[in-house]
């Protein structure tokens, strides 16, 4: 068992796969305007500012290079393959990242791991800030796509679709998703109305898509006066536009389904708890009419702002902001392998979305089996199958869920 020769099994295959598939590839609108990049397989160098005049000599450059992972340009440029000062930009898509990486899931505690660079000291969930035993702040971690942190990163998905198509007025055949290969999905919209924005006006797309700075103050929730010395509490409604609907719906869902210690983390006092569980099912019939707001005693408008923000955060989409407001950004090609799993990048149509299974869907290799030696590797599933944990063990293993092994570095190709 040799690293060496794992290596050099998965670079096989993935030069198999684009000698298959390298026709099939559809590369980007404007292709000779786009900046692509590739990570070499070998030498985990990424070589960038490469340009194409069309298609066949990209569909070329992979068969005859096998890269470990395809990039282009969200931008379009004059002059693709000078130096970034001299490329000359004439716009850019509007791209959108979902990744499992940025949303909080129980499942990261079970199979992510890290690895302290400095003294190898190791545990499992996301690294910490500093490493406990030495105090150093850089790791080797180790991440897993399952299904709890795919399906998490789908709702993300889903609801960054409904505010882009709702809030925005983009229409869904505007919008093309698609799954990254890895953990997460990508939200491409091309066309003139996004192509000149600058990076301030896509930070403002991000700042509303993620609910920064939402105080529902300023969407609804406020006491009015009703003469004299009454004065009543009024709220935003379910069917309310925009951001004052969404915080309405969210809060809907917070109250549906929260526990006294959901009420309690967001800063509650027990009293407030108390009532708000006892009346539960009079609250939820008050959304009937215009909600609860100011319809149930001993509840204030300060605890209404606690329950409201927690309603906004359920509304708000869980984008990687960097990628958005990145007039330059590289994002993965549709149709290239990852390299960190084997699995292929594939568009997804809108309306299959909701139902999609990446770990069919993504499967790039579908035939043969490997014997590998793992070292350790949580519970997977990859196709229909699922593998419990392999621990020091040797196992024969379908073509794809042995590459994503040995593209994770958790195994070897047994010879």
């Amino acid at each position: 068992m040799r690293m060496g020769s794992s290596l050099s099994f998965v670079r096989n295959m993935f030069a198999e796969y684009y000698q298959r598939n390298s026709p099939f590839i559809q590369p980007p609108t404007s292709l000779e305007k786009r900046e692509f990049g590739f990570l070499l397989l070998k030498e985990r160098f990424m070589l960038r500012h490469k340009g194409f005049e069309n298609a066949d000599a990209l569909r070329f450059f992979l068969k005859t290079t096998v890269p470990s992972d395809v990039y282009y340009s969200s931008a379009y440029y004059e002059r693709p393959e000078e130096k970034m000062e001299e490329k000359g930009w004439l716009g850019a898509d509007l791209i959108f990242d979902i990744d499992a990486d940025h949303i909080p899931t129980p499942c990261d505690k079970i199979h992510d791991s890290w690895v302290c660079k400095n003294c190898g000291t190791a545990d499992r969930g996301p690294p910490p800030e500093k490493c406990p035993n030495c105090g150093e702040q850089k790791f080797d971690e180790r991440t897993w796509p399952c299904e709890v942190c795919l399906e998490a990163a789908k709702a993300e998905t889903l609801k960054l679709v409904d505010i882009l198509s709702k809030d925005f007025g983009f229409s869904l055949e505007e919008m093309r998703v698609s799954f990254s290969g890895h953990r997460g999905y990508h939200l491409h919209i091309e066309g003139e109305a996004v192509r000149e924005m600058d990076q301030m006006a896509r930070k403002e797309i991000v700042d509303y898509v993620v609910g920064i700075g939402l105080e529902a103050a300023f969407h609804g929730l406020e006491e009015t006066s009703m003469g004299g010395r009454s004065r009543m509490l009024v709220g935003p409604n379910l069917d309310d536009m925009g951001w004052r609907g969404r915080i309405a719906r969210g809060t809907y869902e917070f109250l549906l389904t929260a526990t006294s210690e959901d009420f309690e983390r967001i800063g509650l006092k027990r009293h407030v708890v108390k009532t708000l569980l006892g009346q539960r099912e009079l609250i939820l019939e008050s959304w009937k009419e215009k909600g609860p707001w100011g319809k149930v005693k001993n509840i204030g408008v300060e605890s209404w702002k606690k329950i409201a923000l927690q309603g906004a955060q359920r509304q708000a989409a869980e984008i990687d902001t960097v990628v958005t407001t990145d007039i330059h950004r590289l994002i993965r090609l549709t149709g290239s392998l990852h390299g960190k799993t084997g699995f292929k990048k594939v568009d997804v149509p809108m309306k299959d979305v909701e139902d999609f299974d990446p770990f069919n869907g993504g499967i790039a290799f579908k035939e043969g089996s490997v014997t590998v030696f793992v070292s350790d590797s949580p519970k997977l599933r990859v196709g229909e199958q699922i593998y419990e944990p392999f621990k020091e063990e040797k196992v024969e293993l379908p073509t794809a869920a042995a590459l994503l092994l040995l593209c994770k570095g958790a195994a070897t190709v047994v010879e």
